[in-house]
Formats: structure tokens, sequence, C-alpha cells
């Protein structure tokens, strides 16, 4: 096996971060595959895990409120995992991970980073959280793109994913894989597992 990770995600929020954290581990990332949500990633988990038997696969789901705790959903719903399969589950979206780098979310919404968890992974629902961050925000361009309109009955701003992926890749506030790992036992555990299987199955 090479360097190369396939990938399965819900959606281009998580695309943009597990292609960031691809890039700090030092693996590079192939195929792209879901973006279309949660069931329809579900639904093609047993496809991603055969296709690991031959090449290296890295699939993201978020825990949301399916399970107690990561382990015992990723056994659950993958107890024979093939030998090129990891998935990997944020506790409880993968916003926690943003979140979780604590200075650079505060720098890039300009608040105050007090006003930020110390622990992420316990936040009830991530991507809620941030968006109520973003409440605050006195940059009124970021601010309408990520915060949904008053009465739009809309989930996320218009610009939410185009915001997440400046965060990620081009903001010189660029969010911090190293920095985030240590405010996020579940990305820690998704590094780490990541460092080593690299270790084991490539290098």
């Amino acid at each position: 096996m090479n360097a190369v990770v396939h990938i399965a995600v819900e959606g281009l929020t998580d695309e943009y971060i597990i292609r960031r954290i691809l890039q700090f581990v030092g693996l590079t990332c192939g195929y792209v595959r879901g973006r279309e949500g949660k069931p329809s990633l579900f639904k093609d988990l047993l496809k991603y895990n055969q296709a690991a038997r031959f090449a290296n696969w890295l699939v993201v789901l978020d825990l949301d409120e399916d399970a107690e705790c990561a382990p015992t959903y990723v056994q659950h719903i993958l107890p024979e995992p093939s030998e090129g399969m990891l998935l990997r589950i944020p506790v409880r979206a993968i916003e926690a991970w943003i979140l979780a780098d604590r200075e650079r979310i505060a720098e890039f919404l300009g608040i105050a980073v007090q006003n930020i968890s110390l622990n992420p992974d316990t936040e009830i629902n991530p991507k809620v959280t941030l968006i109520n961050l973003a409440r605050r925000c006195n940059k009124t361009a970021l601010k309408e793109d990520i915060v949904p309109p008053l009465n739009s009955g809309a989930k996320v701003g218009p610009g939410y994913t185009s915001r997440i992926q400046e965060f990620v890749e081009q903001s010189q506030h660029r969010w911090r894989p190293e920095i985030a790992m240590e405010n996020s036992d579940s990305l820690r555990r998704c590094i780490l597992a990541l460092q080593n299987w690299k270790m084991i199955n490539i290098e």
C-alpha cells in the first residue's frame, strides 16, 4: 500500500477538515466519496469496507446522538473492518474539531477565546455551538455567511461551507490539527490512529 488514502465523508465541510488532517499526518488524499449526508454514507459503509481490502480508506461519520460513545458505535456498525479501513467518529460532530483550536477560531470569528469551551467533545450539537458563537461576531459579512437568516428555516447560513473552507485552508488564522487535538479526544484518537496506521500499513 502507498501513501494515498481514499476518503468517504458526510459533506464538503468534513472533506475540507479531513484533507487538512491528512496533510498534517503526511498522507495524500485520493478519491473522495459520499458528500450526500450521513444516511447515504452509512448505507454505503460496507461497500467502502470491501474496497478497503485493496486500498486505504478513511470513513468519517459524526456520532450525533446515535450512541453514548464512539468506540461502542464503531463496534456496532463495523465489527469487522478490512485491513485498509479506518472508521473515525467525531464527537459529536466534526465542528467540535474546529472548535478545539480555540485561539484560532476565536481570532477568525473576532470573539474572546473565553467564549469557547475547553472541551468541545462535550457539546451536544457542535454545529449549533459554532453558529451561536458566530452570532457574537462583529464582522458583518462573516456573520451573515455562517448564521442562518431569521425565519428562513435554514440550519446554516448561505456561506457556511465556504467559510469553514476558508478557516481550514486559507485564513491567516488557519486551523491547526496539532493544537486542536489537545482539546478534543476524538480528534486526538483520529490523528494518532492515522499516524499509527501510516507507520504499519504504508511506511
